[in-house]
């Protein structure tokens, strides 16, 4: 008789050392009905620190707590709770010496990374970044949420020239001041792309987060040689010996999509198809055209290799 299969349930994984702030950022989470409200939850945790929860209390959110050592962590421990429980989301309060890839290979089949939060503790950042880099790039690599907490006005600039951008570009990372002020990370002085290179080698990942940084800050690229693998678009309200490259991209889901294309001026247009893919080298040119709704980047070719399409030819956010 063929088993049941059992519904996909989300995985919220709380990355971050020990005192990092990890319980600080999970306790609101779970005491309010925003998350909570019509779910069981399942929260599991890996290290205890110094601040504790209220068991009770989240009980009264529908919030299971199971505490799991290092050497329970097992897939068919994880197995157990999920019978016992019959969680319809999980929380882990995740060890801060784990790799969080080991970890999710732990995870019974139907459990699912959702999200990666990772807590730092802005004052020891540069310490851990230090003496332990694999387990502290791993955790802000993986992201999706990066929080660093505890921080202050004179850690603030030290912070956003480490540039953090530059290991995760998809992840959202505020500055947190004291419980009392938050601050996005991304002040305009952060360029999620190292500039330092004479030519910025763009992969297929890259392009949609640089498009949309190139699009809100041209200055920032004004000069810069790029190079990318996109599709040809021609159209007759193209300003004379132009055409556009770029990817289509999914905004929200499947069935809205839009075209992220730049301008490029070059001999090769008329060389060029529709649909055709293509390597694309040249200088980022700020120009003010009808066609971008004044100024904007285009981009001067100075050379165009066949290319064949990517596996998955779409752009995610």
């Amino acid at each position: 008789m063929a088993q049941m299969q059992q519904n996909p349930i989300p995985v919220y994984l709380i990355a971050g050392f020990l005192e990092a702030g990890k319980t600080n950022f999970i306790n609101p989470m779970l005491s309010g009905d925003d998350f909570t409200k019509e779910e069981h939850t399942l929260l599991i945790v890996t290290e205890e620190g110094e601040e504790e929860y209220d068991i009770e209390a989240l009980r009264k959110h529908n919030v299971r707590v199971a505490v799991v050592e290092e050497d329970e962590f097992t897939t068919e421990t994880l197995q157990k709770l999920d019978a016992r429980y019959q969680p319809t989301q999980v929380v882990v309060e995740h060890n801060g010496m784990w790799q969080i890839v080991e970890t999710q290979d732990k995870f019974p089949d139907h459990w699912q990374l959702y999200q990666v939060v990772t807590i730092v503790e802005a004052p020891t950042f540069n310490s851990y970044a230090k003496n332990m880099a694999s387990l502290m790039m791993e955790k802000l690599r993986l992201a999706d949420l990066i929080v660093f907490n505890r921080c202050t006005d004179e850690l603030a600039p030290m912070l956003r020239q480490r540039n953090i951008k530059l290991l995760n570009r998809r992840a959202e990372i505020y500055l947190e001041f004291d419980g009392e002020r938050m601050e996005e990370y991304d002040d305009g002085s952060v360029c999620p792309f190292d500039l330092s290179q004479p030519v910025l080698e763009l992969s297929d990942t890259d392009f949609g987060f640089w498009y949309t940084d190139c699009m809100d800050k041209p200055e920032r690229y004004e000069g810069k040689t790029v190079r990318f693998r996109g599709m040809v678009a021609q159209s007759p309200k193209f300003p004379r010996g132009s055409f556009a490259v770029g990817r289509f991209a999914m905004v929200c889901c499947a069935q809205d999509t839009a075209f992220l294309g730049l301008l490029c001026y070059g001999p090769q247009q008329k060389q060029l198809k529709n649909k055709d893919w293509v390597e694309i080298t040249g200088t980022v040119q700020i120009k003010n055209l009808r066609v971008l709704g004044g100024e904007g980047a285009t981009i001067s070719v100075t050379g165009v290799r066949r290319e064949t399409p990517p596996e998955d030819t779409m752009v995610y956010f």
